[in-house]
């Protein structure tokens, strides 16, 4: 059973629209207790990375959230929250993967934010984009990216520079695009997360 981190800067209709469309059963964190009754977690996130971890260090979750061994899915702003900085506020985040979350440059070709469909290329083998095709399109809302690093990204995308779509440290997982609302493909990795 999931259980998405409630402090007050994620989507969570959108998500829980999608978990219960797929019939994965979740609940919502708003203790360090409530960690305990769940065998996977989702930190959701929209908006600004810095607003963000501020609410989520007034919740007092971050040590528990630091210290979990169970699998552990950020998605978007929640993924840039499990870098160590982000640009957006100049603002230190979780540090649990140790790469850094920049700012697009913005230009006539390349617009900020970058909105819409993108192909997503898996960099090496792993469990969470199982029955996922290279290339499969997937949607994207930001203006802040991870910087690529081979030692941490799981899979890659483009524009303007290449830059991690997804990234893992050992029961960490990042996505920068919103698989609740990438169709059937976005399905296919909520469950393979629901099934790591």
């Amino acid at each position: 059973m999931i259980g998405i981190v409630y402090y007050g800067a994620g989507n969570i209709f959108s998500l829980t629209s999608a978990l219960d469309r797929l019939g994965i059963s979740y609940g919502m964190i708003h203790t360090e207790a409530d960690f305990e009754q769940y065998d996977r977690y989702i930190i959701p996130g929209v908006g600004h990375a810095g607003a963000a971890m501020n609410k989520l260090v007034s919740t007092g979750l971050v040590p528990k959230i630091k210290a979990l061994e169970k699998p552990t899915l950020g998605i978007c702003v929640g993924m840039q929250l499990i870098t160590s900085y982000s640009e957006e506020g100049d603002s230190n985040l979780l540090d649990i993967i140790p790469v850094k979350t920049l700012r697009f440059a913005d230009s006539a070709e390349y617009k900020v934010p970058h909105t819409g469909w993108n192909r997503v290329y898996h960099e090496s083998e792993n469990l969470l984009f199982k029955g996922i095709p290279q290339g499969a399109h997937f949607y994207f809302v930001h203006s802040y990216f991870i910087e690529f690093n081979d030692a941490y990204t799981l899979a890659s995308t483009d524009y303007s520079l290449k830059f991690s779509a997804s990234i893992v440290k050992n029961n960490f997982y990042g996505v920068q695009f919103h698989p609740e609302k990438s169709g059937a493909f976005g399905e296919q990795l909520l469950t393979n997360f629901a099934n790591l």
